[in-house]
């Protein structure tokens, strides 16, 4: 059995009224689906499709706004007290042709009728148009802020319905991704699961994640590493530079590369071309050092003479 919902043709709920296909309201009409419940607006101009409801309206007046018009109140919890108490006292009220009240026959017919509500309250929701980025994320714009989706769905127009709590990311009527939603500006929100194998990797790119890369490599390498790392540029800047440098054992093996990183250290020039150089040049297979190879000039000492003859006769 349905539950339905008969509105009036107010613009916050009917976009365009119909008298067989009203166009309801997107937000209205997700309300009634989170409570599971169909819309079926009252023709216009004819009130008499809800001719309970307005009854009930007429009698609410009568029972509970006609006793307050005199009353004064200084806050909106003593009037919401005392329209409960006159509330309580009219659904306890007779019949005048039932020997019943309102309570008694909910008590007894409708109730058992009532579905369960949701584990969650509806929230207002808001739509947004976004295109999927190459990066696999979807731009925000209130918060100027990206969240993830599938990378398969990279190119492709999506659209955000929001509410104050979350984000989800819609892709032909189905729902692609789903976020809590996050108020700081110019934040990435990634699930780690919408992403491909090659932006998973660089997600895990920091400091620690290069030190442990290079710690296999050998001494130099962690410490060559280390000094990129403590370099005042772009951080991206730096993990690209150390990726490049842990990645020349493939051609030259961690042996060389831990010999050419403590030649750099020696003459402080720790850059992936100056390694790379080193490598290529085969410099990192010489035993000696810099200073090692200069020539050493003689040592001579110095005797007085004193006739002033040369130190050298």
């Amino acid at each position: 059995m349905w539950n339905t919902i008969v509105s009036d043709n107010l613009k916050s709920a009917v976009n365009r009224s119909s008298r067989y296909e009203a166009d309801i309201n997107r937000s209205f009409n997700d309300f009634a689906r989170h409570y599971n419940c169909v819309i079926n607006p009252t023709r216009s101009y004819a009130p008499q499709d809800k001719a309970m409801v307005e009854n009930a309206v007429h009698l609410a007046y009568q029972r509970i706004y006609y006793l307050l018009r005199e009353m004064t109140f200084f806050s909106l919890e003593d009037l919401n007290r005392e329209i409960a108490v006159l509330l309580e006292r009219y659904n306890n009220l007779l019949f005048k042709r039932k020997e019943s009240s309102r309570i008694e026959l909910f008590q007894s017919i409708e109730r058992e009728y009532l579905k369960a509500l949701p584990a969650d309250t509806y929230e207002l929701k808001d739509y947004k148009r976004a295109k999927v980025q190459k990066m696999g994320y979807v731009y925000f714009s209130p918060e100027k802020c990206y969240y993830s989706v599938p990378y398969r769905y990279i190119g492709k127009e999506t659209m955000i319905h929001y509410t104050r709590s979350r984000i989800e990311i819609f892709y032909n009527h189905e729902r692609i991704a789903l976020h809590p939603r996050n108020l700081t500006k110019g934040s990435y929100i990634t699930n780690a699961d919408h992403l491909s194998s090659t932006h998973k990797f660089y997600s895990e790119w920091s400091p620690e994640f290069f030190r442990k890369k290079a710690l296999p490599h050998g001494e130099y390498v962690l410490a060559c590493i280390e000094k990129i790392l403590a370099s005042h540029d772009y951080p991206e800047i730096n993990y690209k530079r150390s990726l490049g440098i842990i990645h020349l054992h493939r051609a030259y093996g961690s042996g060389r590369l831990n010999n050419a990183c403590k030649r750099a250290l020696d003459t402080d020039s720790c850059s992936y071309l100056r390694i790379k150089n080193i490598l290529k040049n085969n410099m990192d297979r010489l035993l000696l050092s810099v200073n090692e190879l200069e020539p050493q000039k003689p040592h001579i000492p110095f005797h007085s003479n004193i006739r002033g003859a040369s130190a050298y006769e």
